[in-house]
């Protein structure tokens, strides 16, 4: 009988070389491809970077990406989350490969593909992995949900403003500023 190996971040790099126009993680030992998103996500993610950059940079508190920056986790997989901030004493030089640690913020956008209990299970383990701030937004619904280890979640909507104090001090955006624009 056959037995299966798990893949290792080697394997990963590898297939990621051999085929740049897949976005992959490496998740308990098996490659998931990652579908594009919806253009409405990919716009709300697009807006929160730009936002959290903005702000971050100017202070050099730390580095903001986007889906395509992969964290080799302490567990070994390697997962994206869409909008992720590391503070800038745990990762003072950018990795040319991917970041050994798990970010400190996590941002998950729902697409029209992804369902909210995959994207909640994402955060639920990037918390685990020692990530302090996990964020669900949810554009449809214009929702936004906080997880923080050992904590209730928080519901946000168009009236209220994303802080997060624990994490970055002075920061604040209003909900409805982090949609897709009406022209």
């Amino acid at each position: 009988m056959a037995s299966l190996t798990a893949l290792t971040r080697k394997d990963l790099e590898k297939l990621q070389a051999d085929h740049p126009e897949y976005r992959m993680e490496l998740v308990d030992g098996q490659i998931i491809i990652m579908s594009p998103s919806g253009y409405e996500s990919d716009e709300v993610v697009a807006e929160f970077v730009r936002v959290l950059g903005n702000w971050v940079r100017p202070q050099k508190l730390g580095r903001v990406t986007a889906s395509s920056a992969g964290f080799d986790l302490p567990n070994a997989n390697v997962r994206a989350p869409d909008v992720s901030f590391v503070l800038a004493e745990r990762l003072p030089r950018s990795p040319r490969s991917f970041a050994e640690l798990a970010p400190d913020l996590m941002v998950e956008v729902k697409s029209p593909t992804d369902t909210l209990k995959s994207l909640r299970d994402k955060i639920q383990f990037f918390l685990e992995q020692g990530t302090k701030v996990g964020i669900l937004m949810h554009p449809q619904q214009r929702r936004v949900e906080i997880y923080r280890p050992e904590s209730e979640v928080e519901i946000l909507g168009d009236g209220d403003v994303l802080t997060i104090p624990d994490l970055l001090p002075g920061f604040e955006v209003a909900i409805v500023d982090l949609w897709s624009p009406e022209f």
